[in-house]
């Protein structure tokens, strides 16, 4: 497997590690981030702009946030890479993400609430995505020629 391969399955496992860990913690902690809410929101509004009519099904819209999500989180991620400086570039590309998930959807028209609700929901939302970087960089270390 070539280290491009390699890079897209670490950065596979960390983007479904942040879903999977958002998931589970948005359904049982109060004030969780709801990253997949601004999911919805950004489908809903680039459709609007493109003139099509977003899904009214809120689980439909849901999944389009989590494959979206995940996707694009993957191709993200898996920029951290292979070898040992993907441990580096992994936390980088994480805290990044996760900066970007608390600074950027009030700009951006999204609403603040869903990553900035509570100090507890910005850090746990940078959290997600630092362990997402780091995840994609255990992976890709792991499957790695170097030494």
């Amino acid at each position: 497997m070539n280290n491009i391969l390699k890079a897209i399955a670490g950065g596979l496992a960390g983007a479904c590690v942040v879903t999977a860990v958002h998931e589970t913690l948005r359904r049982r902690v109060p004030d969780a981030p709801r990253m997949d809410v601004l999911g919805m929101r950004s489908i809903s509004e680039l459709m609007q702009k493109a003139d099509m009519e977003p899904p009214q099904d809120q689980d439909q819209l849901h999944t389009w946030a989590l494959v979206g999500d995940i996707v694009s989180n993957s191709l993200y991620y898996s920029l951290a890479g292979t070898g040992k400086d993907a441990w580096w570039r992994g936390a980088v590309l994480g805290a990044a993400a996760g900066a970007g998930a608390v600074l950027l959807p009030g700009p951006l028209g999204l609403g603040e609430e869903p990553s900035n609700k509570t100090t507890k929901t910005q850090v746990m939302a940078v959290g997600y995505y630092l362990l997402g970087g780091l995840v994609a960089a255990a992976v890709g270390h792991t499957l790695s020629d170097d030494e």
